[in-house]
């Protein structure tokens, strides 16, 4: 039983001997074949790496010019509602000095309501309602004056800037 055993091992071995040196030209062509297969996808990953670094870096440098944009455009929004907030304080004491007795609560008011309607207009989202709003603001302040203008002329004795707070009123 152990012959057998020992045949039955050997006549294995053979088999695989044949086997290994009828196959060996095909087994060296798979071997050649997978080498050339890792070769040519490690050159596709390097070439994929490379386009990837390189989309990485426009992408990069396309946010830096964004971003690099919009701090520009913050500062100027920030001068331009400073601006805007010196000239409703120029506003307030346009109406003070055209109307000395009115209440300093009342030139407060209307110096609010401007606020108000700059706010409005700087945190529209929307083009058109920004337009709108700024369009309301405009009316505003030109009343607002031509309100002060009229009473400095003494073309009314209003003592009261009337137009101004019926504008007020209706919004």
């Amino acid at each position: 039983m152990l012959n057998k055993l020992i045949k039955l091992l050997h006549s294995v071995k053979d088999e695989n001997l044949k086997w290994q040196q009828a196959n060996q030209g095909n087994l060296a062509k798979l071997k050649h074949a997978r080498i050339l297969a890792e070769k040519v996808l490690e050159a596709e990953l390097k070439k994929k790496s490379v386009l990837l670094e390189h989309d990485i870096s426009l992408l990069k440098t396309r946010h830096d010019a964004e971003l690099s944009m919009f701090k520009i455009k913050c500062k100027q929004d920030v001068k331009d509602y400073k601006q805007y907030l010196a000239s409703l304080d120029q506003l307030k004491s346009s109406i003070q000095a055209s109307y000395i007795h009115l209440p300093e609560a009342v030139a407060f008011t209307i110096h609010h309501h401007a606020k108000y309607l700059l706010n409005k207009m700087w945190d529209a989202e929307d083009v058109e309602q920004k337009m709108q709003h700024e369009m309301q603001l405009i009316r505003f302040m030109t009343t607002v004056h031509e309100d002060a203008r009229l009473h400095l002329e003494g073309a009314t004795t209003e003592s009261l800037p009337q137009r101004t707070l019926n504008l007020i009123q209706r919004q």
